[in-house]
């Protein structure tokens, strides 16, 4: 008999499949990067395998997916605090934003990535500048990622005119397909920064390539009543009338929206990605989540980035937007546990087009799982194991994360990654920063 590649024993199984099966004492094996077997161990036994990982009696489950962050802007985490979006983003953000290179955005990203393996995170989209080398640091990482290169209609740090922009895009698409890790999507940041005709031939470029569209979307009152004075109507109806609604659209944000908006994306399938805590820190509003859900809108769960977050802690996001919704609405029952969860494994692949990948523990599926260590005060005891995972397990309480197959972390230690150098030198690029602005 063959051995396996890896085997995660003893714990208990959240598969989030269909049927929301738990395995109270189960087992996952691996072959490759695929997932060969899911089932209890008194009917797996312990196969023979080439690496082990025993939970312990903790939880074995997906890896958690970030549907929306900018993972080199952990270099400006708590830069500028306690800001109006606007004022933070044009007074602070873009001007650091001014100070990056392609090396920079390397080493931030490693940053970004090594937080969220220890977090337990193992698929992010990423929307920023440089994004060939958010790309190269995700793929030196292990970690499994949808990014694209912003687009303005002004000049960026990176590419310069907005023509050159789509032209990058193009050739991200072509340098990456095929990559068992990375996915390429088109990213134009808003309807507030990108004129109609950039938003459609972002859309089209998409369409023709089969890969993801990202924007930011209704984000602020601010940019809903921008763009009804430029165009008459809520940036939602301004991409519909565009033809820019999609099931490949992935709409970041989507606070301010009315009832024709939530229609209109319901209608269109567009997937949704929520971040509560940037939408609370940046005070932009609540997004009317449980609505857009009642409408069968797919929302996956994201961290936006570390500048108005200040962290990328799927986990702490699930509590939050569990939370934040109930007391919004005064109805406890609003976004259970199992919702949210699937908001941050399932429904985030499916946001993201990769839940026939991902997102699930099921024989086929990609190998991309953690293992929370449940033998702590915080944790004891257990009686329902998915409301723990979001009402109080944290992302340090994720003991091993595998991407792929691969063991990128296990207790507590990463290993294919030097986290002291990474430490190292985003520090120095924070001082250079510091020293750039002062």
């Amino acid at each position: 008999m063959t051995d396996i590649d890896l085997l995660i024993t003893n714990g208990i199984v959240l598969t989030m499949d269909p049927d929301h099966r738990i395995i109270d004492n189960g087992a996952v094996t691996v072959m490759g990067d695929t997932i060969t077997a899911v089932a209890p161990v008194a009917r797996m036994g312990h196969p023979p395998a080439r690496e082990v990982i025993d939970a312990a009696g903790g939880i074995i489950m997906p890896g958690l997916i970030n549907a929306h962050t900018h993972a080199a802007m952990t270099l400006f985490r708590g830069l500028a605090d306690d800001l109006p979006l606007m004022t933070w983003l044009n007074e602070h953000i873009f001007p650091a934003e001014a100070c990056l290179d392609s090396d920079r955005v390397y080493a931030g990203s490693l940053l970004g990535c090594a937080e969220m393996i220890l977090s337990g995170t193992t698929c992010f989209c990423d929307m920023y500048l440089f994004e060939d080398s958010v790309a190269r640091a995700a793929s030196a990482a292990g970690m499994r990622a949808v990014v694209g290169e912003v687009l303005y209609d002004f000049p960026s740090p990176n590419y310069g005119p907005m023509e050159k922009g789509l032209d990058y895009t193009r050739r991200l698409i072509a340098n990456w397909h095929g990559d068992p890790l990375i996915t390429i999507a088109v990213e134009p940041h808003s309807p507030y920064l990108c004129a109609p005709e950039l938003l459609v031939r972002a859309a089209d470029i998409a369409g023709e390539n089969g890969v993801p569209l990202v924007v930011h979307l209704s984000e602020t009152s601010n940019e809903v009543d921008t763009i009804r004075q430029r165009y008459g109507v809520t940036p939602v109806a301004h991409l519909a009338n565009l033809g820019v609604l999609a099931p490949n659209l992935l709409a970041c944000h989507c606070v301010v929206l009315d009832e024709s908006d939530m229609s209109l994306l319901a209608e269109h399938d567009v997937k949704v990605a929520h971040n509560p805590e940037s939408n609370m820190k940046l005070a932009s509003g609540i997004a009317p989540i449980p609505q857009l859900i009642d409408r069968g809108v797919c929302v996956g769960l994201g961290t936006d980035g570390c500048s108005s977050n200040n962290n990328l802690d799927l986990f702490a996001e699930m509590d939050t937007a569990a939370k934040l919704h109930k007391a919004r609405s005064l109805d406890p029952t609003v976004m259970d546990a199992e919702t949210v969860l699937g908001m941050a494994t399932i429904d985030g692949a499916r946001a993201l087009g990769l839940d026939r990948q991902i997102g699930s523990i099921a024989v086929g599926k990609k190998a991309d799982l953690i293992v929370i260590d449940t033998r702590k005060p915080h944790l004891t005891p257990m009686y329902h194991p998915v409301s723990h995972m979001v009402y109080a397990a944290r992302g340090a309480d994720v003991s091993a994360t595998v991407v792929g197959g691969r063991v990128l972390m296990k207790d507590r230690r990463l290993l294919h990654l030097d986290l002291e150098k990474i430490l190292t030198d985003a520090r120095q690029i924070a001082e250079e920063i510091r020293k750039s602005s002062s």
